[in-house]
Protein backbone atom coordinates (compact mmCIF):
# COMPACT_ATOMS: atom_id res chain seq x y z
CA UNK A 1 0.00 0.00 0.00
CA UNK A 2 1.10 3.72 -0.87
CA UNK A 3 2.24 5.43 2.25
CA UNK A 4 2.09 9.09 0.34
CA UNK A 5 -0.96 11.48 -0.17
CA UNK A 6 -0.34 11.57 -4.12
CA UNK A 7 0.50 7.52 -3.88
CA UNK A 8 -2.69 6.36 -2.72
CA UNK A 9 -4.60 9.63 -5.82
CA UNK A 10 -2.24 8.02 -7.89
CA UNK A 11 -3.22 4.25 -6.94
CA UNK A 12 -7.20 5.92 -6.79
CA UNK A 13 -6.32 7.32 -10.59
CA UNK A 14 -5.17 3.99 -12.05
CA UNK A 15 -7.97 1.79 -11.30
CA UNK A 16 -10.45 4.09 -12.56
CA UNK A 17 -8.43 4.21 -15.59
CA UNK A 18 -8.24 0.58 -15.62
CA UNK A 19 -12.09 0.04 -15.55
CA UNK A 20 -12.61 2.67 -18.35
CA UNK A 21 -10.04 1.06 -20.43
CA UNK A 22 -11.30 -2.44 -19.93
CA UNK A 23 -14.61 -1.60 -20.75
CA UNK A 24 -13.53 0.13 -23.72
CA UNK A 25 -11.36 -3.18 -24.72
CA UNK A 26 -14.47 -5.72 -23.99
CA UNK A 27 -16.39 -3.04 -26.29
CA UNK A 28 -14.49 -3.90 -28.77
CA UNK A 29 -14.16 -7.48 -28.23
CA UNK A 30 -18.06 -7.83 -28.40
CA UNK A 31 -17.89 -5.67 -31.59
CA UNK A 32 -15.47 -7.62 -33.70
CA UNK A 33 -16.79 -10.88 -32.56
CA UNK A 34 -20.74 -9.98 -33.06
CA UNK A 35 -19.01 -8.70 -36.73
CA UNK A 36 -16.84 -12.02 -37.23
CA UNK A 37 -20.51 -14.29 -36.53
CA UNK A 38 -22.28 -12.19 -38.71
CA UNK A 39 -20.44 -12.59 -41.80
CA UNK A 40 -20.01 -16.22 -41.02
CA UNK A 41 -23.29 -16.58 -40.98
CA UNK A 42 -23.78 -14.95 -44.04
CA UNK A 43 -25.70 -11.95 -43.23
CA UNK A 44 -23.78 -9.27 -45.55
CA UNK A 45 -27.21 -6.60 -45.15
CA UNK A 46 -26.48 -7.11 -41.41
CA UNK A 47 -22.89 -7.12 -41.20
CA UNK A 48 -22.62 -4.01 -44.04
CA UNK A 49 -24.60 -2.30 -41.11
CA UNK A 50 -22.96 -3.51 -38.20
CA UNK A 51 -19.15 -2.58 -39.46
CA UNK A 52 -20.19 1.21 -39.33
CA UNK A 53 -20.65 0.64 -35.33
CA UNK A 54 -17.85 -1.21 -35.15
CA UNK A 55 -15.69 1.07 -36.99
CA UNK A 56 -16.91 3.54 -34.35
CA UNK A 57 -15.74 1.69 -31.25
CA UNK A 58 -12.29 1.13 -32.70
CA UNK A 59 -11.75 4.93 -33.57
CA UNK A 60 -12.93 5.64 -30.13
CA UNK A 61 -10.38 3.50 -29.01
CA UNK A 62 -7.76 4.44 -30.84
CA UNK A 63 -8.52 8.02 -30.17
CA UNK A 64 -8.55 7.61 -26.05
CA UNK A 65 -5.10 5.47 -26.80
CA UNK A 66 -6.72 2.08 -25.42
CA UNK A 67 -5.46 0.79 -28.46
CA UNK A 68 -2.65 2.11 -31.10
CA UNK A 69 -4.20 3.67 -34.03
CA UNK A 70 -2.34 1.11 -36.36
CA UNK A 71 -3.81 -1.85 -34.33
CA UNK A 72 -8.01 0.08 -34.85
CA UNK A 73 -6.50 -0.32 -38.55
CA UNK A 74 -5.54 -3.32 -39.36
CA UNK A 75 -8.67 -5.02 -37.24
CA UNK A 76 -10.91 -2.64 -39.51
CA UNK A 77 -8.70 -4.10 -42.61
CA UNK A 78 -9.27 -7.62 -41.92
CA UNK A 79 -13.01 -6.97 -41.15
CA UNK A 80 -13.65 -5.06 -44.24
CA UNK A 81 -11.50 -7.72 -46.27
CA UNK A 82 -13.57 -10.63 -44.94
CA UNK A 83 -16.88 -8.86 -45.39
CA UNK A 84 -15.72 -7.64 -48.96
CA UNK A 85 -15.26 -11.58 -50.06
CA UNK A 86 -18.54 -12.39 -48.42
CA UNK A 87 -20.21 -9.69 -50.57
CA UNK A 88 -18.34 -10.81 -53.66
CA UNK A 89 -19.42 -14.68 -53.53
CA UNK A 90 -23.02 -13.83 -52.75
CA UNK A 91 -22.67 -12.28 -55.78
CA UNK A 92 -21.11 -15.15 -57.65
CA UNK A 93 -23.79 -17.49 -56.45
CA UNK A 94 -26.53 -14.93 -57.39
CA UNK A 95 -25.36 -14.48 -61.19
CA UNK A 96 -25.14 -18.84 -61.16
CA UNK A 97 -28.48 -19.37 -59.78
CA UNK A 98 -30.31 -16.78 -62.25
Amino acid sequence: MPNLKTSIKDLRQNKKRKSVNDRLRNRIKRAVKKQNTLVEEGKVEEATKNIKHVYKVLDKAARKNVIKEGKADRIKSRLTKNLNELSQNNVKTAKKSA
